[in-house]
This record gives structure tokens, C-alpha cells and sequence, in this order.
């Protein structure tokens, strides 16, 4: 065969490995981004919940037993502004006291009701409040929240520094908004349940929160005595689930009959998160890396 026509076949070969190459990167993408982005629509799929008039409540306290790891000082050399309005920074991953653990999300992940319904096939009514998440002393306040998707989050700053606000969800829409000082609140939804979203801030690594985002509102957060209140629960027999981002998620059952107060309690032991946390490096400055472009 003359060359001239060997070197032809050869640059149509490549030609069309080329194409297919771009093809299938360009498919990939999308279906990555369908993933990880949403498609910008509330999760609505269930029936409509319409209250009985029998709702209860779930009470308890999340206790801790063994020893708690002491708080660990937070550096914030970097930011003149963070150093003055925090002179005493400590670390939140771990906050017990008195054998109570804080922090802790406490939320109802499946079950059926009486009547022997989903409660996960159930859309509730989405909240017109707004969830706040304020920065202030240079930290998320609070550390650890709850709110329904599709309900709005404000996020505010009360520091006289600059913020960059970077949540990282999995299954909703990754955003990063810088906040200057005094600058107007910043209003987000997540669109999608997931148990949680981490929120940073680029530009004060130690800066962490954790979002619960919950297609109900039948969730709770601990407060610093440990106690937590799941209001509106429908009878029923639930697994009520428990995450701490230090010793993970624990479930338990519970049942709950007709306007009932069912007190239930969970614990959390210090051997739990020894392994979770080798490695951790409170101090350390994290370092942000440029996104990789994706062919």
C-alpha cells in the first residue's frame, strides 16, 4: 500500500478516536453534574402529609460516657480581626458536659406510622422561615443545624472580617460566596435530603459547620446539656438515627403512640472516635487547590 494513503488511514484512525474521546466526556460530565449539582428542583415526591390532631413528641438527651477529648486551641495569627474578637479559640467537634454531648443531629431516618405508611413516603410542608447561620468570633453559630430542603438558608456575617462561605454537599448544588463585612446575607437552598453538608470557609480553615438537610421536619439538634425535642411525630414505630461528626451514626427503634411524649435516650462512647479522628489536625491551615478542569 503507498504511503501517502497508509498516512491517510492512519490520521482518519485517529480523527475518530479523537471524536469518541470528547463524546464520551462530554456524557460523563453531564451525568456528574445531574449528581452532584441537582437539577435546581425541590424534592416534593409523596404524598402530601396532613396532620392528624394525634402527633407526639420524642425527648431525650444524648449522654457521652468515658473520657471526653479536651478541646484543642485554634491559631488565628493569620487574621488580626479573628485574633481580637476570639482571644481564646478552641476547637467544637466535641463539646460534653456534665456526661451530656452536644452537637448531636437526632432525626427520624425510616419507619412506618400506625397505619402502616412510609413515613419516608410522606412530603411535608416546607417551612417559610429561614434557617440562620451566622459567623461570628470567626466560627459558625451554630455549629450544627437542621432545616428541610427547599427551605432557605441565611447565612450572615457578624464579623468585621471577611468570610468565604463553601459548603460541600453531595447531592445538592456546590456553592462558594465570599462575605465581606457588613455585607448583605447571603440566601441559599438545598434542594435535596442529605445527612449532612460540611460548610467551610476558604479563608479560615478551622472554620466548620455541619447542615442536616432532611426531607421532614422531624429532627433535632442537641444542645450543650445534651437534651433534644422531635416535635409532630405521627404514632408510629420509627429508626431514629443520632450522627455526631466525631463518633458517627447510631440508630435506634422507637415507638410512639397517639399524642404521646416518648422519652428515649442514646449514647456515645469516647473508644468510638478514636479511629475517626487519628490524624486530625485541628491547627493545621488547610490548603485550597484550584479545580482540576475536566476534559
Amino acid at each position: 500500500m503507498p504511503f501517502k494513503q497508509v498516512r491517510r488511514i492512519l490520521v482518519l484512525m485517529l480523527a475518530v478516536a479523537m471524536l469518541s474521546f470528547v463524546i464520551a466526556c462530554g456524557g460523563g460530565d453531564d451525568d456528574d453534574d445531574d449528581v452532584a449539582e441537582g437539577d435546581g428542583a425541590t424534592e416534593t415526591a409523596g404524598t402530601p402529609y396532613k396532620s392528624s390532631g394525634n402527633e407526639g413528641s420524642i425527648t431525650g438527651a444524648i449522654n457521652f460516657t468515658g473520657e471526653a477529648p479536651a478541646p484543642k486551641p485554634i491559631s488565628m495569627d493569620a487574621d488580626a480581626a479573628c485574633a481580637q474578637t476570639n482571644p481564646n479559640p478552641q476547637t467544637e467537634d466535641v463539646i460534653v458536659k456534665d456526661g451530656k454531648l452536644a452537637n448531636v443531629l437526632v432525626y427520624i431516618k425510616d419507619g412506618k406510622t400506625a397505619d402502616g405508611k412510609s413515613i419516608t413516603g410522606f412530603a411535608f410542608e416546607v417551612p417559610a422561615t429561614e434557617v440562620l447561620l451566622d459567623q461570628k468570633g470567626c466560627r459558625y453559630i451554630p455549629h450544627v443545624l437542621g432545616m428541610m430542603a427547599g427551605q432557605k438558608l441565611k447565612v450572615t456575617n457578624s464579623d468585621p472580617t471577611a468570610h468565604n462561605v463553601h459548603p460541600s454537599p453531595k447531592s445538592n448544588k456546590e456553592w462558594n460566596q465570599s462575605q465581606p463585612a457588613n455585607a448583605a446575607p447571603i440566601i441559599q437552598t438545598f434542594t435535596r435530603a442529605e445527612v449532612v453538608v460540611p460548610v467551610k470557609c476558604n479563608q479560615h480553615p478551622w472554620m466548620k459547620a455541619n447542615i442536616g438537610v432532611m426531607k421532614h421536619p422531624l429532627y433535632a439538634v442537641s444542645g450543650e446539656n445534651g437534651a433534644f425535642e422531635i416535635k409532630g411525630v405521627p404514632p408510629g414505630t420509627y429508626n431514629v438515627a443520632t450522627w455526631h461528626e466525631r463518633y458517627g451514626e447510631k440508630t435506634q427503634s422507637v415507638t410512639i403512640g397517639a399524642k404521646e411524649t416518648k422519652t428515649q435516650d442514646f449514647t456515645f462512647d469516647a473508644g468510638a472516635g478514636k479511629t475517626a479522628s487519628l490524624g486530625l489536625l485541628e491547627v493545621m491551615p488547610a490548603i485550597e487547590f484550584p479545580a482540576v478542569p475536566k476534559h
